[in-house]
């Protein structure tokens, strides 16, 4: 085929249309490339529910141990499940998913041993530079003696693994709800939640690549609906949904109410930081809310703002030795957990404050959830540029106001905060607007949406 890898290989990882914009055939190729490039001599691979998913990762596999690298399977797995991998036997990963994206597309997440990234600066370009010098003629002949391919089951392990950095024994029993979306989340949370006083009410686990239910991206206000309805039917104490990988955890409280993913960066902040004694580095990106960095330092941590996305966040876990991150889309990284994100942990860090006390969920997180935030609102603009350019002008030079570009453009007043940034594959402009009340927000957002829009 033909393949087009400027529209394939993205900033963080490879995600595609299967079969239009690549098959098994380039997933090989992707294989002997990425084995190249890291220079591992073993590697761990493990794919969603996808329909392409088992055939493109099973090419990759045999890409890889055409040069020399013996290849560990564990098959059906959530992203996380892959990383505990990656981490536990100290190898070089791959994932095959496309996350919450349609089922037409699929992916690959790629990680160093450790679980450490591989993203545009730490690999990726080279990969994808050799992939498209072999697209023609194959990726050349090895040499090595060919490596072996082997099956290897690890969810009770990685289930082992999780229980034993969150301690659920002693709370109150709970009954939670929680939707899958068809996705990872129905392979793993049964196992995850066994035997932990919990009553489980399962949605959509049946695993089916195909999304009959609704979209497996529980950021989407749309696909939260069903679970906030069944959570006030069940009169649950909470729901949990998951993305399609498994990889993010949303959650609704007992009113059927939505809560900020700030919130639970904040909430599990806390939890992490008594945990270490009330010290520690937290790393929060630029879109999450004032509240993450002021409950940080009531906590007795520091927080650090870095840019949007898992490898930057990452990067600075490591390079800090930051004890958590969190990402205001439902992205939670762990020191204990390789410094990857899982959301499963992040799910049992808010059943174990919740259930450790009386109280609502509500009420718990009222004290991290402070200000009043747009959420993420995407605008489509003919000249990302030049709509960023009109914003710096409008709000340049104000009293009271300052201007930074960590990412994308961040305007701060002392009542409120807007962020602005280009996506890096449509032509859209995102925002995020907070303020210390709602009306301030409404007044702040509706401000810069009609520079963005005009």
């Amino acid at each position: 085929m033909t393949a087009d890898l400027s529209q394939l290989v993205k900033a963080y990882d490879v995600r595609g249309v299967v079969p239009d914009q690549w098959d098994e055939t380039l997933a090989e190729l992707f294989g002997a490339a990425f084995a190249q490039v890291t220079g591992a001599t073993a590697i761990v691979t493990g794919h969603d529910m996808r329909p392409s998913s088992p055939g493109l990762s099973r090419a990759f596999a045999r890409g890889a141990a055409a040069r020399g690298v013996d290849v560990t399977e564990i098959g059906l797995c959530s992203t996380d499940q892959l990383y505990y991998a990656s981490g536990a036997f100290d190898l070089a990963g791959a994932m095959f998913t496309a996350s919450h994206n349609p089922a037409r597309y699929n992916g690959i997440k790629m990680c160093r041993a450790g679980a450490a990234p591989v993203g545009q600066d730490t690999g990726l370009t080279e990969i994808r530079g050799l992939v498209e010098s072999w697209i023609d003629s194959g990726a050349p002949s090895s040499d090595a003696t060919p490596g072996t391919i082997t099956r290897r089951d690890t969810l009770e392990d990685y289930a082992a693994h999780l229980r034993g950095l969150v301690d659920l024994t002693s709370v109150r029993p709970l009954k939670v709800v929680v939707d899958a979306g068809n996705g990872m989340g129905g392979h793993t949370v049964p196992t995850v939640f066994a035997g932990l006083p919990l009553q489980l009410v399962p949605m959509y686990f049946e695993l089916d690549g195909t999304f009959p239910n609704h979209e497996a991206n529980p950021l989407d206000p749309a696909n939260l609906v069903d679970l906030q309805k069944r959570v006030r039917e069940e009169s649950a104490d909470l729901g949990i949904a998951f993305d399609g990988d498994a990889d993010r955890c949303f959650v609704v409280d007992e009113r059927g109410e939505p809560v900020s993913p700030s919130a639970i960066t904040a909430l599990v902040a806390a939890r992490e930081l008594a945990r270490h004694g009330g010290k520690g580095t937290v790393i929060h990106n630029l879109i999450t809310s004032w509240s993450v960095p002021e409950v940080v330092r009531e906590h007795g941590g520091t927080p650090v703002r870095t840019r949007v996305g898992h490898s930057f966040i990452k990067a600075e876990m490591a390079t800090s030795g930051a004890i958590f991150g969190g990402e205001h889309s439902a992205h939670y990284y762990f020191k204990d957990f390789w410094n990857a994100d899982t959301g499963m942990l992040a799910a049992l860090h808010v059943l174990a404050a919740l259930g450790g006390q009386e109280g609502t969920l509500s009420a718990l997180v009222a004290q991290y959830d402070r200000y009043a935030g747009s959420g993420e609102i995407n605008s489509t603009v003919d000249d990302q540029a030049a709509r960023l350019a009109a914003i710096r002008a409008a709000y340049e030079g104000r009293e009271g106001v300052t201007l930074d570009e960590l990412d994308g453009l961040t305007v701060t007043a002392a009542d409120w905060w807007f962020n602005v940034r280009p996506s890096n594959t449509e032509p859209l402009l995102r925002l995020n607007a907070e303020a210390r009340d709602e009306p301030t927000m409404a007044r702040t957002r509706d401000e810069v949406l009609a520079i963005i829009r005009g």
